[in-house]
């Protein structure tokens, strides 16, 4: 797959294969003891499965290609490079690429509170049927 991106593609996203559907890709950006910004790339109609970032919010800025997010209660909005999105703490969400293309975002956690208690709560796959409706 060609890289979307000026960022790193990274490696395959093995470490967490079991909560997306499809092929993804990380690369870590920056890591210091007080923020991580990984690369994620998603290859075409690959997607995270819906989470919750307990006690941080997620911050995604797109930087190639073309996916959606999606906030529980919401309709699912698209993400195109040049794009930014912060989902609040502790709402549940998904995210990744467009069904017919490939798309990478950064992502980091902006702590609500004491880095310590951030966690990730990793639920079920995104409606296939629903998904596969999204231009």
């Amino acid at each position: 797959m060609e890289n979307p991106s000026a960022f790193p593609m990274g490696e395959p996203n093995d470490g967490f294969a079991q909560y997306f559907v499809g092929q993804s890709y990380l690369a870590p950006v920056l890591e210091t003891p007080q923020i991580a910004i990984h690369n994620v790339t998603f290859e075409p109609g690959c997607r995270n499965n819906w989470h919750i970032h307990h006690n941080a919010a997620q911050v995604l800025i797109a930087v190639g290609g073309r996916g959606y997010y999606q906030i529980e209660g919401q309709e699912p909005k698209e993400l195109k490079a040049g794009q930014a999105v912060c989902i609040p703490a502790d709402t549940k969400h998904w995210h990744g690429a467009a069904p017919g293309e490939s798309c990478s975002h950064l992502a980091f956690m902006v702590p609500a509170g004491d880095p310590a208690s951030m966690s990730n709560e990793w639920l079920e796959p995104v409606d296939a049927e629903a998904y596969g409706k999204l231009a």
